[in-house]
């Protein structure tokens, strides 16, 4: 159920918005989705936060992004010039950032050609958005967006913002419902906008992505993404999970290009492994989609010997690290079981945790992974996608930071 909001291309938004969109990882499949095998990815419940004030002026827009110390405003009447080069109609689907409207903006906050820090895409992707979705009318705005997910660290940090920002325009210009409440979604048809306009945000920021990072940022949950097709697993469990993130840098596409060399190399021995990840992302969405009403300890334990084979198989294919292996050494010691998610090389791992855990085994992991100078988090997997909040039931890092901003 929504409320319907009937009026476009107009100033919706008269009071505060909280809106926030989840993380990503890979739970199966990935490396081996490059070469046309399932790959599944789940809604992580670290989440991107957003708040959304009317102007005080009417006359500036504002974005604040304080987890990398940017605050910038903009005149609308030097922003109006640029509409007409940005403007989609209402009907019209997005037709994505063409290199001209790129140098556009560029020459407009001052970037060079060749940037590609944090900092500048994520202004980019804004200014692109707001003059796209907005168009003729461009409303003032205060915007804050706060993050619980690091940057870089292939955890879908960019794609929760664009859908983040992607909701709070497409509300402001009355082209989605404002909803009335907390738990209740947008309807698909919404959805499906949302999920095209973030995917513009992501060209922006990464030149061609896959599209399943702000899939999953909006429709949360499960994934299977398959030779380009995303398709929603339908009633997931939430599982409680640890993640790690080693703070080891690497190149996605050294890694990529590394397993395609194997892969030429020595295809009688790389085509069974990528077969036999796949055979472990079908099995796996079989437990899952088996155990909706709460999985039974069966279930778990083959989960765990599933996310073992995978972590071997990723081994094996050339993309693990000795970082990652200190996790699972780490883990495997008290009983837990880990792999790896995302490209590997580094990055981060993730621990499958049963309901039955005690917290202390989980404190102690923690405190062994910290001393070699890891993140961890304990928190969970299959989160509801791109929702909104009231101002009384964020959490309360996320208050701390937007009353700081």
């Amino acid at each position: 159920m929504t409320v319907a909001c009937t009026c476009v291309g107009s100033m919706m938004v008269d009071r505060e918005l909280f809106v926030s969109a989840p993380g990503k990882v890979i739970l199966h499949g990935e490396h081996a989705v490059v070469h046309g095998k399932v790959a599944l990815a789940v809604g992580l419940n670290l989440r991107t936060f957003l708040r959304l004030r009317p102007g005080k002026d009417n006359s500036t827009v504002e974005i604040n992004l304080p987890n990398i110390g940017t605050k910038l405003t903009w005149k609308i009447s030097d922003l109006q010039a640029l509409v007409p080069s940005f403007h989609n109609s209402p009907e019209s689907k997005p037709l994505g950032p063409s290199p001209e409207q790129l140098d556009f903006l560029k020459t407009f906050a001052g970037f060079s050609n060749g940037t590609t820090d944090t900092e500048s895409l994520a202004v980019l992707a804004f200014l692109y958005l707001y003059l796209s979705i907005c168009g003729q009318a461009l409303p003032s705005l205060e915007i804050v967006v706060w993050s619980q997910l690091p940057t870089g660290a292939g955890l879908g940090s960019s794609a929760a913002y664009s859908v983040s920002i992607a909701v709070a325009l497409l509300a402001t210009s009355g082209k989605i419902s404002i909803l009335a409440q907390e738990n209740i979604r947008w309807t698909q048809a919404e959805l499906t906008l949302i999920n095209s306009w973030a995917f513009q945000g992501e060209k922006v920021i990464h030149g061609n992505p896959s599209g399943v990072d702000n899939a999953v940022g909006t429709w949360g949950g499960a994934l299977r993404f398959q030779a380009g097709e995303i398709n929603p697993i339908e009633r997931v469990p939430v599982l409680e999970i640890l993640l790690t993130n080693t703070r080891v840098p690497r190149s996605t596409k050294t890694l990529v290009a590394g397993v395609k060399d194997k892969l030429l190399k020595f295809p009688g021995i790389m085509e069974p492994v990528l077969s036999s990840i796949n055979a472990i992302s079908e099995e796996c969405q079989r437990v899952l989609q088996a155990g909706v009403e709460g999985l039974t300890i069966e279930q778990y334990s083959v989960l765990e010997e599933l996310i073992d084979i995978n972590q071997h198989h990723l081994n094996v294919i050339g993309v693990g690290h000795p970082s990652l292996n200190r996790v699972c050494q780490a883990t495997t010691s008290h009983g837990l079981h880990s792999k790896l998610t995302g490209a590997g090389g580094g990055g981060c791992a993730i621990t499958l945790l049963r309901p039955d855990i005690e917290p202390s085994v989980v404190d102690a992991v923690k405190q062994e992974l910290s001393a070699y100078g890891y993140q961890c988090w304990r928190t969970s997997i299959g989160a509801p996608g791109v929702s909104l909040h009231s101002s009384s039931m964020l959490p309360e890092d996320v208050t701390r930071s937007f009353n700081k901003a």
